[in-house]
């Protein structure tokens, strides 16, 4: 900023910067000021241009000029009143005395960098939000896909179930229990749960019987309604029983109802949320029953993974269960093909000698001839398995 006329000119106070770049929105007035002190000998005056050429009468000016503390210096201001009202007030407006110049530059529409952030806001904004949306929808299928994959079968651990069912013997449990619960679990997903309407500790303590059947199951489940809730033990001494069970089985799952949520005694909420590492509460809703639901999701999560098997295989712990005892098989051709049972040794198999036959003399002295059919005893196979005991004394041979 120098002129040859007015060499002294110190810097334009206003703008600042020299070159200002404004977003003014259609149908605003701005007041453009141009301020600078100029040396004593100096006669230059204030003018505008838009674009280079003179600005017309559309725009109102306002010059004033006076003289400084000391008669070297001089004060010149001046001041443009622009109306935006159309795109030909849009361009640049310049401050020129002599050769010395400053401008002010309106551009249509927002400020770039301003409409960049706000744009990268959204982004972000909306990147977070469907980010979430299928956190929420799909971590539940994250999860089972991966523990299908890579978790921990829980397999040859000597269990023949994978759940051990308890509930009230009431109509509402009974009906959830043998009609939604169990199908859906084991038609669907092939686990094998053992039910049981007793009472878990009728004392506080448990039975016999319950510590063989849990040590049976991978699994317990818990259905614990309004009417589980009022059995004596729950009743009575609910923390302590549960604290039992805690000892009893990994990480229980018990299983509440929406529609009864408000009804359960609030020590016994807080007490399951209290132990919420060391077990799992599901919540039967209204829509749970859906296949899809979150429900059966969460209960195949806290359930052991499944292990596909080659058709006709079934289930590698209870394989040998339901096997047809030879005893009771018509002919040998259907029979055990394992007769020494499931511990896969074999050795000699002694067949029971035949029964010996009363003469022909007795039968027609104790019963009339024709209610003894004896014809087929020759075809049916009395083989024994070594695993059952042979109550047929000696002497009786």
């Amino acid at each position: 900023m120098a002129g040859s006329a007015c060499g002294g000119l110190h810097d334009f106070l206003s703008p600042s910067p020299l070159d200002q770049d404004l977003w003014p929105e259609k149908g605003s007035s701005l007041s453009l000021n141009c301020s600078l002190w100029v040396s004593g000998g100096c006669n230059g005056t204030l003018r505008w241009l838009k674009d280079g050429t003179a600005v017309q009468d559309l725009y109102r000016e306002q010059h004033s000029a006076w003289e400084g503390f000391n008669s070297s210096k001089w004060f010149l201001s001046s001041i443009l009143y622009v109306n935006v009202s159309s795109a030909e007030d849009y361009g640049k407006f310049t401050c020129e005395v002599e050769n010395a110049t400053a401008s002010f530059t309106l551009h249509k529409g927002e400020k770039a960098g301003h409409v960049a952030a706000v744009i990268f806001a959204l982004a972000v904004l909306t990147a977070l939000i469907v980010g979430s949306v299928i956190y929420l929808k799909c971590r539940l299928n994250a999860r089972l896909w991966y523990r299908n994959k890579y978790g921990d079968p829980e397999i040859n651990d000597g269990r023949l179930s994978d759940a051990y069912v308890s509930y009230c013997p009431s109509n509402t449990d009974t009906k959830f229990t043998n009609f939604i619960l169990k199908p859906h679990l084991e038609n669907r997903y092939g686990y094998k749960l053992h039910l049981d309407e007793m009472s878990l500790m009728p004392n506080t303590e448990p039975s016999a019987e319950l510590l063989m059947n849990v040590s049976r199951c991978r699994r317990l489940i818990v259905v614990l309604s309004l009417g589980y809730l009022q059995q004596d033990w729950c009743q009575n001494s609910f923390r302590e029983g549960l604290f039992r069970l805690l000892e009893l089985s990994h990480k229980p799952i018990f299983i509440l109802f929406e529609n009864q949520q408000k009804e359960v005694p609030v020590g016994v909420t807080q007490l399951l949320h209290s132990q919420r590492g060391k077990l799992k509460v599901l919540l039967w809703k209204s829509g749970s029953v859906a296949p899809s639901s979150d429900f059966w999701k969460e209960i195949c999560l806290a359930l052991p993974r499944k292990v596909s098997l080659t058709e006709g295989r079934g289930d590698p712990q209870t394989i040998n269960q339901d096997d047809k005892d030879p005893m009771l098989t018509p002919t040998s051709e259907t029979a055990d093909p394992d007769p020494e049972g499931d511990l896969g040794v074999r050795r000699t198999f002694y067949k029971a000698p035949p029964p010996r036959m009363a003469p022909i003399s007795n039968f027609t002295d104790r019963a009339p001839a024709g209610d003894t059919d004896i014809s087929d005893l020759g075809s049916r196979n009395y083989s024994a398995r070594n695993d059952y005991y042979c109550l047929v004394a000696e002497p009786e041979l």
